[in-house]
């Protein structure tokens, strides 16, 4: 006599992909993730073109996002992780308590925000909410977002929502963002697989459009807009 099937059957776990350039933090989402959440983690990267391109196939439900990463940040990550795996739900996590950088996530198709000082129970929840289809964002962003708003400034506090960096394209952030570190001419072209005339260019055009003229000036810019610490 067939059985019927049975309804106490536990959910499956909610699948999960982590996209963070610093291997030592990888590992210890992993473990956070897998131990205190109960998810499964189906991969990690440290890259986010790599990132696409494994999860094209993986299709995890939810990939969590360094927001500041070297090279191609997780923001402009978005578009080509989302084309990858339409299905999966973004969280970007940072370090950085930043309005514009909410409102640039959430325009390149995040589903959630979340500080990386965050309990562990709040990256519990945050996933789960995006994975049910909703957005999370930590509280302590959007309090600090509302205060700013009430007394009449923009989300970035500065004179455009999204900063300075609003005026360069994606490839021009990558190139800008290697150049605040320090890398070469040399080393960015070979780092984004490109000429070091390209790479010159770039950088021209990075001079014109936020005057800035060294290394140090490109820095200093990236410290003032969150991509770099002081």
């Amino acid at each position: 006599m067939n059985q019927p099937p049975s309804s106490d059957r536990p959910a499956p776990k909610i699948r999960v992909f982590v996209l963070d350039d610093q291997a030592i933090l990888r590992a210890a989402l992993r473990r956070l993730l897998e131990g205190d959440c109960g998810f499964e983690v189906v991969g990690d990267s440290g890259d986010g073109r790599e990132a696409a391109q494994r999860i094209e196939s993986l299709r995890p439900d939810v990939v969590t996002v360094d927001v500041t990463m070297p090279g191609l940040s997780g923001i402009d990550a978005l578009p080509l992780l989302a084309k990858a795996s339409p299905a999966s739900k973004f969280l970007m996590l940072t370090n950085h308590e930043s309005g514009r950088f909410l409102e640039e996530s959430l325009q390149a198709g995040a589903s959630g925000f979340l500080t990386k000082d965050s309990e562990p129970d709040e990256l519990r929840v945050a996933i789960e909410a995006i994975h049910a289809g909703r957005k999370y964002v930590t509280p302590r962003v959007t309090h600090a977002l509302v205060n700013r708003m009430t007394h009449g400034g923009t989300a970035s506090g500065g004179a455009t929502p999204q900063g300075r960096l609003a005026v360069l394209t994606a490839r021009e952030r990558e190139v800008f963002q290697l150049l605040a570190l320090g890398h070469t001419n040399k080393e960015v072209a070979r780092d984004l697989e490109i000429s070091v005339g390209t790479v010159k260019k770039h950088r021209e055009n990075l001079q014109r459009k936020l005057d800035a003229h060294s290394p140090a000036e490109l820095a200093r810019i990236a410290i003032q807009e969150g991509l770099l610490s002081s």
